[in-house]
């Protein structure tokens, strides 16, 4: 894991009606991934974008795109999302489908590969992965919708996984109410990776903001 902490911003909560400018602005701050939330509206209850529009995002940044995939079925999907111009992508585990055998196609098209749990899901289901991701990501709120509360629950469970990936070089990402007032408390409890919607695009400066969640 890097010690250095990285931050997402979350598309979720940016406005799509000029997702381009959005992404034009966050290719100038000095962010280090761009979160981009895929819901099929039946794993999660929300439907978002696909591969389309991902592909005509890239044109606008070469920073790296964290595509999460909140999707049942994916490994169909995915040779479509590393066509778009994914760099990242993370899966669930909690999913119906073929989680390793989707994993492994990640990492054979030289991607790299996430796995994402959801609040109720134990930690401790990330062992038979440890050999095949690159990060797990957290999911600190039930996926689906932007804007919700962190709960709090969750922050036991990243010092529990920090512990189970030891000194392998994993990243563990949190996603869900990451804001000013609770970062500094979930690097602490070992996340390197924040993602972050509603506290960047809802503020007047995008670049302050990252840097403040970045330093606190």
């Amino acid at each position: 894991m890097s010690s250095n902490i990285k931050i997402a911003p979350s598309i979720l909560s940016a406005d799509f009606s000029k997702l381009g400018q959005e992404i034009k602005v966050l290719d100038k701050s000095n962010c280090e991934y761009i979160h981009i939330d895929v819901m099929d509206g039946h794993f999660v209850p929300n439907l978002t974008i696909g591969p389309d529009v991902v592909k005509s995002l890239r044109k606008y940044t070469a920073k790296v795109f964290d595509v999460h995939l909140m999707i049942d079925p994916v490994k169909e999907f995915i040779p479509q999302f590393i066509e778009a111009g994914a760099d990242i992508i993370t899966i669930h585990h909690e999913i119906s489908d073929e989680v390793i055998k989707s994993l492994e196609l990640i990492k054979k098209n030289k991607k790299e590969v996430g796995i994402s749990i959801k609040p109720l899901t134990p930690a401790k289901v990330i062992h038979k992965y440890l050999e095949i991701i690159d990060l797990v990501l957290i999911m600190t709120v039930e996926p689906g919708f932007g804007g919700q509360q962190l709960i709090k629950s969750q922050i036991e469970k990243i010092k529990e996984i920090r512990k189970i990936i030891a000194n392998r070089d994993i990243d563990i990402e949190v996603d869900g109410g990451v804001n000013l007032k609770n970062a500094k408390e979930l690097k602490n409890a070992g996340a390197n990776i924040l993602v972050s919607g509603s506290t960047i695009f809802k503020s007047e400066n995008y670049q302050e903001t990252i840097d403040i969640l970045r330093k606190l």
